[in-house]
């Protein structure tokens, strides 16, 4: 019976020998898979923004726009008549503004 005990404990041993290599192969396959992915990482890259040419010239006219004078009583006439229904619209002279403005911003001469 007590060889039977020897030879229980030396398998033990030698279990657990296995399994502490095998843990160990694992772990550094762990560590070389990892490494590789760090070094096949393409670097950081940095955003950049670019406006085109038309975002810059429409901020140069809201920016114009913010800068003008506003004259309040005329605001304040066109209110009231537009709440009062007073207010009439010239779809002509309205179409040709916005032809205008257009031709405007987008550097178009008509």
């Amino acid at each position: 019976m007590s060889i039977n005990n020897i030879n229980n404990s030396n398998k033990s041993q030698l279990d657990a020998a296995k399994l502490a290599q095998q843990q160990s192969q694992t772990q550094s396959s762990a560590n070389e898979k990892a490494s590789a992915a760090r070094q096949t990482a393409a670097p950081a890259k940095q955003d950049s923004v670019s406006l085109t040419q038309s975002a810059q010239q429409l901020a140069n006219v809201q920016k114009k726009g913010s800068e003008a004078p506003v004259n309040q009583e005329k605001v304040d006439r066109l209110k009231k008549a537009i709440n009062s229904g007073e207010y009439r619209v010239n779809p002509e002279v309205l179409a040709n503004k916005i032809a205008v403005l257009e031709s405007q911003i987008l550097g178009v001469k008509s």
